[in-house]
């Protein structure tokens, strides 16, 4: 199956364990093959089956202390 790449911004990281936390939660919605989060950059890159809902993402960040930046 083909893959779609989604990179997003996330603010309020601040240490490797907030990497973790934010890899953990976006790898656990429906699609989402895999997940590639870099702190410095404070963004996150998904391979997805098909873009993920935006508000979706920021659900799922905002429940773990993050926020997506739009």
């Amino acid at each position: 199956m083909n893959t779609v790449t989604q990179t997003i911004s996330v603010a309020g990281m601040t240490c490797e364990n907030c990497v973790r936390h934010v890899t953990e939660a976006l790898q656990a919605l429906p699609g989402v093959r895999s997940v590639r989060v870099d702190l410095r950059a404070g963004a996150a890159t998904m391979d997805v089956e098909r873009p993920l809902e935006l508000d979706v993402v920021a659900h799922t960040l905002d429940e773990e202390g993050y926020e997506l930046v739009r």
